[in-house]
């Protein structure tokens, strides 16, 4: 059986649910709505969608990054003023904007229905998860050793990082192994089984060593020397050990050996409060989804591959996110417990939907039935999904799947019964 097969961890979700947190709220976790809304989205044969990355993937937007990028102070201002027009202006009418699909979205569409079908089997999943991974199976970037998935779109980092449409990244590929990797599992048919070897060479040959002593390893953001990013890494090491059970038994101690370097980087990077920066380069940030996925993989890599004090890490960085990014009354979490730049928004749905995730994850009934809740009424509107809440409290960015649709609907269809 696959390592990455979760029947048994969703059960156990739901119970801890229950025991620690209550009741689950209405209309979440019951019939129909959880269910509903998640197939709502995910049962699409097209997922394009729009994004908040929209304005800076047009060439004025592109620029004016490309400036701020290189001088942050004097570029600030002609930033800001995109930003106020593209959510005051031009944040439902979308004019010279256009609808895209992503990798991420079609992934997550995949292992949202399979969380449905598990709870209640049923073709119509097994058939739209499938459609979703011919898509992914038709589209990985081209031009590398391995299969790999990125943003889909260009982005630039920072001077001398920038990342083009074809290029596959450390943080997207995951989730279309998983995808992968848990259809496999539930059909038995091994229809996509030809790209796991493919997705193990990536990760292998295409993510590069960015620094390596006889301690630790940190790997590359994307398939060349271009920076080190603590979740990053994480995912890597969480890949890789999905991988093990499909790694040639010549190969796998390296492996091992591999993803125990990678965990003693994840691990020294954490501070002594719990916190991992975004980074150990340039301006440093530390913000809450980013942190809720370096826990969530090493706690689902400890599943596959037992990581050393890994309860401890866990343990310091959950408190942490819970002591400094959750509002004590609004039970919403804050998108920053130590910023780099200023912004207008106030709470992220990529925020409170990691964390809800990494609740789920971890069985705290009890913060995932407050966040539950209070997702439902501050980035709601029957079936229409915002992403962000501004500081003057206004929803915005309606039902852009990418950022950050998917990941709460992931969430919800682990509870969904």
């Amino acid at each position: 059986m696959c390592a990455v097969t979760e029947d048994s961890v969703v059960v156990m979700n739901r119970k801890h649910l229950a025991a620690l947190g209550g009741s689950t709220p209405a209309g979440f976790g019951e019939e129909p709505s959880a269910r509903r809304l998640v197939e709502r989205f995910c049962l699409r044969d097209n997922l394009a969608t729009w994004d908040p990355y929209d304005l800076w993937k047009t060439r004025l937007g592109a620029a004016v990054k490309d400036f701020y990028n290189h001088h942050p102070e004097l570029g600030l201002g002609p930033a800001a003023i995109l930003t106020l027009y593209d959510m005051y202006v031009n944040n439902r009418r979308r004019w010279l904007y256009r609808r895209q699909e992503y990798p991420i979205v079609r992934a997550m569409a995949v292992l949202s229905l399979l969380n449905l079908h598990r709870a209640s089997p049923h073709r119509k999943y097994l058939d739209s998860a499938k459609a979703h991974l011919d898509w992914l199976a038709s589209h990985p970037c081209s031009g590398y050793n391995g299969a790999g998935w990125g943003l889909g779109f260009p982005y630039a980092v920072k001077p001398g990082v920038s990342y083009d449409d074809n290029t596959p990244l450390s943080t997207i590929t995951p989730y279309c192994l998983e995808a992968f990797l848990q259809y496999g599992a539930t059909v038995g048919d091994g229809a996509f089984g030809c790209l796991i070897p493919q997705i193990l060479q990536f990760f292998d040959k295409d993510i590069v060593v960015m620094q390596e002593n006889d301690q630790w390893l940190a790997t590359s953001y994307a398939p060349w020397r271009d920076r080190i990013v603590i979740n990053a890494v994480s995912y890597t090491m969480y890949s890789l050990s999905l991988l093990l059970p499909h790694t040639p038994t010549h190969d796998k101690s390296r492996l091992e050996h591999k993803i125990g370097k990678l965990w003693r980087f994840v691990q020294a990077q954490q501070h002594g409060d719990g916190s991992w920066l975004y980074s150990p380069e340039g301006r440093p940030f530390v913000d809450c989804f980013h942190s809720c996925i370096v826990l969530k993989n090493i706690f689902k890599t400890n599943r596959n591959f037992p990581l050393r004090d890994s309860a401890a890490v866990i343990e310091r960085g959950y408190a942490y996110l819970k002591n400094n990014f959750v509002h004590p009354e609004l039970h919403l979490c804050r998108r920053f417990s130590k910023a780099n730049k200023p912004g207008i928004i106030r709470f992220d749905l990529y925020d409170n939907a990691e964390m809800l995730n990494l609740a789920i994850l971890l069985g705290d009934g009890s913060l995932a039935t407050r966040l539950l809740r209070s997702i439902d009424g501050h980035f709601r509107t029957g079936a229409e999904i915002y992403s962000v809440v501004d500081i003057f409290g206004r929803k915005w960015n309606k039902d852009m799947l990418r950022w950050a649709v998917m990941p709460y609907l992931h969430a919800l269809s682990q509870i969904a019964l």
